[in-house]
């Protein structure tokens, strides 16, 4: 199973926001912030390492429209799928909302079922276009271009398409262990004739690309029996 998928809910009816984040965490796919306004939401998005996979955002807030706090966020080059909540489905309210930049609407009220679902399909349409940007220690990742860059010594790095999906699956896990066959399984499937050494030569091919030192790693790390990913590793201090 992939790691915790960093959300942030905005939306000021506390028991609401409460319901969902419990919803949410149940089955340890999200792990999930919560603002009440967009003054927090702000704060949240910008403060230094944070990182929100999807954003799910009332247009109706204290201190402003929801959909203005959208079409910031794409203006600032945040491309992450941001779902907004709605206590009306008049059609002018939905335009206005996809035209600041929101990938989907969702009018209250609604079944947590249906936000799940549409969130996943957002988050799986994200992770394979061309907009999705990770940043790993001092590189840029494109999984989508299987391209790393590091801009600080105009370098680019070429990866394979099982090197992407390894990343990708570890970037996903944040800051958890992931064990060698459930990488396996995730990246190859469950074929019988690949086992855990296909994976370490992978990895071993992966460390001589990215890591400074490749025999002392510090972005992709051996721990718990598995391998995990230090975003911050080989980034300047």
């Amino acid at each position: 199973m992939a790691g915790e998928r960093p959300i942030l809910i905005v939306d000021d009816d506390r028991p609401l926001r409460e319901a969902l984040v419990e919803q949410l965490q149940v089955e340890g796919e999200f792990e999930v912030d919560q603002a009440g306004t967009i003054a927090e939401a702000g704060e949240r998005v910008s403060s230094p390492g944070a990182r929100y996979d999807a954003l799910i955002l009332d247009v109706s807030l204290p201190d402003g429209d929801g959909r203005d706090f959208c079409a910031e966020q794409r203006r600032q080059g945040r491309r992450m799928p941001i779902i907004m909540l709605t206590g009306s489905d008049d059609d002018a309210d939905v335009v206005r909302g996809l035209d600041a930049g929101a990938n989907d609407y969702v009018a209250k009220p609604f079944r947590i079922a249906e936000l799940l679902a549409r969130l996943r399909a957002q988050m799986r349409i994200f992770e394979n276009s061309e907009d999705a940007v990770f940043t790993i220690g001092p590189y840029v990742f494109r999984p989508s271009a299987k391209l790393l860059q590091e801009q600080a010594r105009n370098r680019r790095i070429r990866l394979t398409e099982k090197e992407a999906a390894i990343l990708k699956f570890l970037y996903r896990a944040g800051t958890r262990p992931v064990a060698r066959q459930v990488l396996l399984n995730e990246v190859w499937g469950y074929n019988a004739a690949v086992t855990t050494h296909t994976l370490e030569t992978h990895i071993y091919r992966l460390r001589q690309k990215i890591e400074p030192d490749p025999t002392n790693a510090c972005l992709l790390v051996t721990e718990g029996g598995g391998y995990r990913l230090d975003p911050m590793g080989g980034a300047p201090a």
